[in-house]
């Protein structure tokens, strides 16, 4: 969400595999003619090993995965190396980020197999096909439901909620500038308070003690007090801003598994993210990036996914676990925007929130 989200490295700190490399870079090669096919990621891919064993078995080709930060950092660093690319396949590029990938030219076309299997609302690019959808979530503060029965205090629902004084301190939240979520929930807001209110909710909430921090995986695994994932201590913040799909994480992969999660999400703050990959312009193995598309968009990925990377599919027909539908279902009426809005005003809006919230 993923992307993600979420695509989530909580899920690694619960001890789900991520893949990190399969086979060896030293033979990236050129053309067609490579058997190693390079996936250019943020730091929240994961896949089943028989699922990836299955497509090398059928495709000839191995699969080498390049795992490079937050999904901005990661974005913004593909954008940087484009005329020699680290890849040939680069998946994690959400809609906030979008615009700007196509418009640096990251991506060549390429329409991948199954495409016509998508659901409608998740397409994006479709004169070109510069982009594939692979996933979607939801961006939602999440919340420490200990903590919340602990002070006997509800829980916040909505955005004017995180504002009142009954939360002060209490929520951190990623850095705009660097984090898809954190870029997620700032379009959130701009989408719920419009272009002439949302700078206004953002002052409200600086002064109700919001904290910023550069990644996901900071916020939540560092700051949040109710992160089972961390390496280090438990936070202090009993609310983070985090994914829809978060509590199953909590659930899936805590030992012993906990008959209810452990967090739950403020289903009134939530953006809707759709995840997309591409193949790289000037990649090496063009045929493998191409392949490695199709792979995504098969049923068995598809399929696979949600439990590894706690996003939802946007296959038609895709199986979707019962742990989602018990403990991380999707917003029923999440924000969203179109993508010809944030292009036209994602960086600008960035500027002024960082002037207004890091000052």
């Amino acid at each position: 969400m993923r992307s993600t989200k979420h695509c989530l490295a909580l899920a690694a700190g619960l001890g789900l595999l991520t893949l990190s490399a399969c086979g060896s870079g030293s033979d990236s090669g050129s053309g067609g003619d490579s058997k190693t096919v390079t996936l250019v990621s943020h730091n929240s891919w994961a896949v089943s090993k028989s699922v990836l064993a299955d497509f090398e078995k059928k495709s000839g080709y191995r699969v080498k995965v390049l795992e490079d930060g937050d999904a901005g950092q990661a974005v913004n660093k593909a954008i940087l190396t484009k005329d020699n690319p680290q890849g040939d396949v680069f998946f994690g590029v959400d809609n906030t980020l979008l615009s700007r990938a196509l418009d640096n030219g990251l991506f060549q076309p390429y329409e991948a197999k199954g495409s016509d299997l998508v659901l409608p609302e998740y397409r994006a690019d479709e004169s070109k096909h510069r982009v594939t959808p692979v996933d979607t979530g939801d961006i939602c503060v999440n919340y420490d439901k200990a903590y919340f029965s602990e002070h006997r205090l509800e829980p916040p629902k909505t955005f004017d909620d995180l504002t009142k004084p009954a939360y002060k301190n209490l929520l951190v939240t990623e850095n705009a500038s660097t984090s898809s979520p954190g870029l997620g929930f700032l379009l959130g807001t701009a989408a719920r308070y419009g272009d002439d209110g949302w700078q206004d909710y953002w002052k409200k909430l600086t002064a109700n003690g919001v904290k910023v921090v550069d990644s996901w995986e900071q916020a939540y695994n560092e700051e949040f007090s109710g992160s089972a994932g961390g390496k280090k201590a438990k936070g202090d913040r009993p609310l983070v801003v985090s994914y829809a799909s978060s509590p199953p994480v909590e659930v899936v992969y805590a030992d012993p598994q906990p008959t209810t999660a452990p967090t739950g999400v403020a289903d009134g703050t939530c953006f809707r993210q759709v995840e997309y990959a591409g193949l790289l312009s000037n990649a090496r193995n063009t045929e493998g990036g191409k392949a490695l598309l199709d792979f995504l968009l098969t049923k068995e990925f598809q399929d696979d996914m949600p439990l590894n990377m706690f996003v939802y599919p946007v296959r038609e027909a895709a199986q979707v676990p019962e742990v989602f539908a018990k403990y991380g279902p999707q917003a029923k009426d999440p924000e969203t925007m179109d993508p010809a809005k944030i292009a036209d005003h994602r960086d600008d809006w960035v500027k002024s929130w960082t002037s207004l919230v890091l000052k």
